[in-house]
């Protein structure tokens, strides 16, 4: 066989074998990784601001901007890749009738190497008073990852989420159960 045609016999081979790569590089790409924690290894949450304004449409109604900061410990099971989140911050506004309503905002997970993933998050809670004037009681949120820094940049991701809450600004508290998934896209 000539060296032009063995050159010939091996293009379509390797024209199948650049073209299976390249169709393996985008599955890769778009494989999804599991998340799930129930609040393993969370150490702190707290409510760090909140401002609650009376609409004056109805008795008990407000609208609140929120700020919440969460640490985990080494011990905590919300990781990308392995690289474990290492502190998170919730600003959000809630529009509640009597502690109840919808809720949206958006979180910053800081990952153990420093950088960071953006979470846009819209959720509806149910609560009720407590003796110290609080409001005690659950929410229910869907979040999409849309995105994050350095290696993190082309992160997206869909999660579930089921969070215990307690507003008193003593002893408040905000516990996050998470379930869903996550990929990259290039």
């Amino acid at each position: 066989m000539s060296t032009s045609s063995l050159l010939k016999a091996c293009q379509l081979p390797a024209a199948m074998l650049a073209a299976l790569l390249i169709v393996a590089d985008a599955a890769w790409a778009q494989q999804k990784f599991p998340i799930e924690t129930k609040g393993e290894g969370q150490t702190e949450s707290k409510y760090t601001q909140q401002l609650a304004v009376d609409v004056g449409d109805l008795a008990g109604h407000q609208v609140r901007v929120v700020e919440i900061r969460r640490t985990y410990s080494e011990e905590t099971k919300l990781s990308i890749k392995g690289v474990r989140v290492k502190e998170s911050w919730l600003r959000g506004l809630t529009d509640y009738v009597n502690g109840s309503g919808p809720a949206r905002g958006y979180t910053v997970w800081i990952m153990e190497d420093g950088e960071k993933i953006f979470l846009t998050w819209d959720s509806v809670s149910q609560s009720e008073p407590t003796a110290s004037g609080s409001r005690k009681g659950s929410s229910e949120a869907v979040t999409r990852i849309s995105g994050g820094t350095g290696k993190y940049k082309g992160i997206r991701g869909l999660l579930r989420d089921s969070v215990q809450f307690d507003t008193d600004p003593n002893q408040g508290y905000s516990r996050a159960q998470t379930k869903g998934e996550y990929w990259f896209e290039d």
